[in-house]
């Protein structure tokens, strides 16, 4: 049985840092790509970054680029989002999800997803 499991979240200042986690279980990540996605009150969830099962490929967008960094420990299972410099429209409940692996790929679409873990929020305020 897949689960996903994200921890990390909080509250943090404007130009401050979290990293967030997303621990897995029923997976090898080195045959599942890893999304993270994230989710306004009264927004669509969006994509904002996604590692491919690989290693070789990850993806973010745009408004994230530069700022946020995904890293995997394959030994504990998880996935890692630093996020730095966040800002006030970065608060968002955050979502991990993985799916099977194809080929050197991952996608920041959220339909693209089979597990979903329950989310973390993050709010930046001062």
């Amino acid at each position: 049985q897949v689960q996903v499991v994200e921890s990390g979240g909080g509250l943090v200042q404007p130009g401050g840092s979290l990293r967030l986690s997303c621990t897995t279980s029923g997976v090898t990540l080195d045959d599942y790509v890893i999304g993270w996605f994230r989710q306004a009150p009264g927004k669509e969830r969006e994509g904002v970054s996604c590692v491919a099962s690989s290693h070789e490929t990850a993806a973010y967008a745009d408004s994230v680029k530069g700022r946020f960094t995904m890293s995997r420990d394959n030994a504990k299972n998880t996935v890692y989002l630093q996020m730095n410099s966040l800002k006030p429209e970065d608060t968002a409940v955050y979502y991990c999800a993985a799916r099977v692996g194809l080929f050197n790929v991952c996608w920041l679409s959220p339909e693209t997803y089979n597990y979903w873990g329950q989310g973390t929020q993050v709010t930046v305020s001062s």
